[in-house]
């Protein structure tokens, strides 16, 4: 069964099946050398869900966000320090967009300690958030510190924002979100360069990220 009307052939159902099967495409050719055809299909995962936002008439901050998603796979499907940052601006802004499009379409902060499992799960969310900071303070270099205590900071924002939404696949792709931005971190900075935890690490990664988006995507456009 297809989660919007019309069957496979509609065009937002066929839209998110190539979605997924760029997905998939990409996940395996993770362990390929960075090519053209690798950054496309990472591109275009994302890229497609954007797509299926609009044509299905979702939120112009979801759209954006998801855009800006797709071009901060584009830059993380390349080799280099530029390329990363390049990704950690471009998924900086997508968080910031996140969290004004969390807010807008939620029952604002106080929720947090109305409702007892969503000021858990911030707390839980915080802690996360401290932890994976001062790991990567120590491993990281001086020039990267701001610019990941920054995104850490925005990404602990993201997650909080959602939680104010009352919508579980939205809470769930931000918990997935952050999930999956832990492990990258801990994979490209904190693990010796020949451990064999890596290479399952970059496919939970790619899992856990493509998940989120898919379930903040759907979660926005079937409520």
């Amino acid at each position: 069964m297809m989660p919007f009307p019309g069957g496979i052939e509609a065009n937002a159902n066929a839209t998110l099946l190539f979605s997924f099967a760029a997905a998939v495409i990409y996940a395996f050719a993770l362990d390929m050398s960075p090519k053209l055809t690798r950054t496309a299909a990472k591109t275009l995962a994302v890229a497609m869900l954007a797509v299926l936002a609009a044509m299905q008439g979702g939120p112009l901050l979801l759209v954006v966000a998801l855009g800006l998603s797709a071009i901060g796979d584009a830059f993380l499907s390349r080799d280099g320090e530029k390329a990363f940052l390049g990704g950690l601006g471009s998924f900086l802004a997508a968080h910031i967009i996140y969290v004004a499009l969390f807010l807008r379409a939620g029952g604002g902060l106080y929720l947090l300690s109305a409702e007892s499992w969503r000021g858990a799960i911030a707390l839980a969310m915080a802690a996360f958030g401290i932890v994976m900071l001062a790991a990567l303070w120590r491993r990281v270099g001086p020039q990267l510190r701001i610019p990941i205590a920054v995104y850490v900071a925005a990404i602990l924002a993201m997650g909080i924002s959602a939680l104010t939404v009352d919508r579980s696949w939205v809470i769930a792709g931000a918990v997935l979100f952050m999930a999956s931005d832990g492990l990258l971190a801990a994979e490209r900075f904190l693990l010796a360069a020949i451990s064999p935890q890596r290479a399952w690490m970059r496919y939970a990664v790619w899992v856990l990220y493509y998940a989120a988006q898919l379930a903040v995507t759907l979660g926005f456009l079937l409520a």
